[in-house]
């Protein structure tokens, strides 16, 4: 079963607290998103601790009921 949008929103929240987070479906299917996640957290990592970090909140759903997550990661302005 496919993860809700609201759902992946919520994990990765929780995983990374005070993130402004958006989910858009990419191909209606309810297993293809792109998520945009901006984080204080993130100030000072690299993208790929970035994604990490977001993978990390998403509690090994990757690749299961996650299908493809496209991810775009940054610090605020």
């Amino acid at each position: 079963m496919p993860m809700a949008p609201g759902d992946i929103e919520d994990m990765i929240k929780a995983g990374i607290p005070g993130a402004k987070v958006t989910i858009r479906d990419l191909a209606g299917d309810g297993d293809h998103y792109a998520a945009e996640v901006v984080a204080e957290a993130f100030r000072g990592k690299t993208r790929v601790q970035q994604h990490q970090m977001v993978y990390n909140a998403l509690k090994g759903h990757m690749g299961g009921m996650l299908h493809a997550l496209a991810l775009q990661t940054s610090a605020p302005d």
